[in-house]
């Protein structure tokens, strides 16, 4: 079975670790192309291809502001994949729980 296209869904484009890197550096701001590729420090093609896949799947929002683009994430669209990864927070919780008190124990033991 082919896979799906990463402009088919969020779920797809937040597949691709460099397009989580852009979200990343968008954050709760709205920037330009140059600023993300100041940000990041890839080549402005590349991180106009990966801003154009998360456009597409609606991700982030672009306005133009004279002869530039401004870019900032849409939550919203956003809000299927943290309601999928939530109920997963439990666990690492529960881990880092588990880590800290095996990191007492062995400082205990040290002493």
């Amino acid at each position: 079975m082919a896979r799906t296209p990463t402009t088919h869904d969020p779920f797809n484009a937040v597949a691709e670790p460099k397009r989580r890197k852009v979200l990343e550096a968008i954050g709760d701001k709205e920037l330009s192309v140059n600023e993300i590729v100041k940000s990041l420090g890839w080549p402005q093609p590349m991180v106009s291809k990966h801003l154009g896949v998360l456009k597409q799947v609606g991700l982030v929002e672009e306005r133009r502001v004279g002869r530039q683009r401004m870019y900032r994430i849409n939550a919203e669209r956003l809000k299927p994949v943290y309601d999928w990864v939530s109920p997963f927070q439990r666990y690492w919780s529960e881990s880092f729980e588990r880590l800290d008190e095996v990191l007492q124990e062995m400082q205990k033991k040290e002493k």
